[in-house]
């Protein structure tokens, strides 16, 4: 269950990164480029939330005082439902940069302003821009359990200077049960766990190889091995990686 300082302070951090940040900060927001920001009466595109979380699995959000992840965003309701064509999206006014409309193709539902979706993306580099300076690990984890929503894609159209955050990310591991080809042998720290963080190891046959809890919620450090068959977290939010070997 999130922690409903953390579900505030999430609140906060989408209030601080866009009204200290600005849409501007990377010179690549819609308006910048000629596209108008949706009006009031425009499509809805609301900004993180930080009541619903979305992960790939079940998760628990940060519990060290550091700001939750955000919630999903707008743009979850671009994955589904008919696109615009990509040669039929265009701005309000002016023109979008060869990022903008690389970053708009196959996102932009029928019907909704274009400028819109990018908006959304720029909320999400405004997001981890805020939570970097606060703690790296919690903005890694953040992407790491898709918190931000489509982070990569978002970084790389408009914040290129976190892809070290994605790189990151993606050797990650969020709360949840890995198998099979998912798992990487090596070294892991929990980033921001709960005080209900516990873990498992299993080898071939079910055989249990290391287990563990981190009842005070301080970060813990452990070791998948090459026998590894399955790896299950529960409450550490996400794992990231000191030492994941090819």
């Amino acid at each position: 269950m999130r922690n409903p300082f953390l579900a505030g302070a999430a609140v906060v951090l989408t209030a601080a990164a866009l009204a200290a940040c600005g849409s501007s900060a990377d010179g690549n927001d819609p308006e910048a480029a000629g596209a108008q920001r949706p009006a009031a009466s425009g499509p809805s595109v609301p900004g993180p939330s930080a009541t619903t979380p979305t992960t790939p699995a079940p998760s628990t959000a940060p519990a060290t005082g550091k700001p939750a992840g955000p919630g999903p965003s707008a743009a979850g309701a671009t994955a589904e439902g008919p696109k615009t064509p990509a040669d039929e999206i265009t701005p309000a006014t002016g023109t979008f940069t060869k990022k903008q409309q690389e970053y708009l193709e196959d996102r932009v539902p029928q019907g909704m302003d274009p400028a819109a979706v990018l908006q959304t993306g720029q909320e999400a580099c405004d997001e981890l821009r805020y939570l970097v300076k606060v703690d790296r690990d919690t903005a890694v984890g953040a992407i790491a359990t898709e918190e931000i929503h489509d982070a990569p894609a978002a970084v790389a159209a408009f914040c290129p200077q976190h892809q070290d955050l994605v790189d990151e990310a993606a050797y990650a591991y969020a709360d949840g049960t890995h198998t099979g080809k998912t798992l990487r042998p090596g070294v892991y720290r929990s980033a921001s766990p709960t005080t209900d963080c516990s873990w498992q190891i299993t080898g071939a046959g079910g055989k249990g190889l290391a287990s563990g809890t981190s009842v005070t919620g301080k970060s813990r450090t452990i070791t998948i091995p090459k026998s590894a068959r399955t790896f299950t977290s529960t409450g550490c939010y996400a794992w990231l990686p000191e030492g994941a070997e090819g």
